[in-house]
C-alpha cells in the first residue's frame, strides 16, 4: 500500500489512543470497542500493552481511528 494513501503512516499506537480517548473519553470508548482494558480500571499504558499483544483488538482501534479521521 502506498504510505501516502494509509492514514496510519507516521502515527504510533500511542498517539491513535491518546486522541480516542481525548475524542470519546474511557468509557465511550469502552462502549465502541467492549475490551477489558478500555472497562476496567482504563489506562493508556495498560491498553498501549494489550493492544500490542492483540491483533484483532488493535485492527479496531486504528479502524475507529481512521473513522473519527473522516468525520471531522
Amino acid at each position: 500500500m502506498n504510505n501516502n494513501k494509509n492514514p496510519l503512516h507516521g502515527i504510533t499506537l500511542a498517539t491513535i489512543l491518546d486522541t480516542l480517548v481525548e475524542k470519546y473519553g474511557w468509557e465511550e470508548l469502552g462502549s465502541r470497542i467492549n475490551i477489558r482494558c478500555f472497562n476496567h480500571d482504563p489506562s493508556i499504558k495498560s491498553s498501549l500493552k494489550f493492544l500490542r499483544r492483540t491483533p484483532w483488538a488493535r485492527e479496531k482501534v486504528e479502524k475507529l481511528y481512521v473513522n473519527s479521521l473522516r468525520k471531522k
